[in-house]
């Protein structure tokens, strides 16, 4: 069983930043990639940003481009820096992790980010 535990959510005002951790743990897995979605009420899940760990080649969305920086260290640990915030970024964030050999990418439970005008 693969865990993925998110931290680091909360509430801040515009233009503010807000750092996300999450860790991944369980039973013994390659990592091929990590990443971030999240959802906004009454929207789909969406897709935020994502590094692989073979490289860190990183891929992030055209709304949060050049404001978020995704990272990790060697630890199965993900790092979603976030900053000059806008209200349209107030969702719930998930972290997201796929494995070699895996038919479907893992999640967590969410961290709840909102951002006030």
């Amino acid at each position: 069983q693969v865990q993925l535990v998110e931290s680091g959510g909360g509430s801040v005002q515009a233009g503010g930043s807000l750092r996300l951790s999450c860790a991944a743990s369980g039973r013994s897995f390659s990592t091929v990639a990590m990443g971030w979605f999240r959802q906004a009420p009454g929207k789909e899940r969406e897709f935020v940003a994502l590094i692989r760990w073979s490289g860190g080649r990183t891929n992030y969305s055209d709304s949060v481009k050049g404001r978020f920086t995704i990272s990790r260290n060697n630890y199965n640990m993900v790092y979603l820096q976030m900053n000059n915030l806008e209200p349209e970024d107030t969702a719930v964030y998930f972290c997201s992790l796929d494995v070699r050999g895996a038919q479907s990418t893992y999640f967590g439970q969410g961290t709840q980010v909102t951002v006030s005008s």
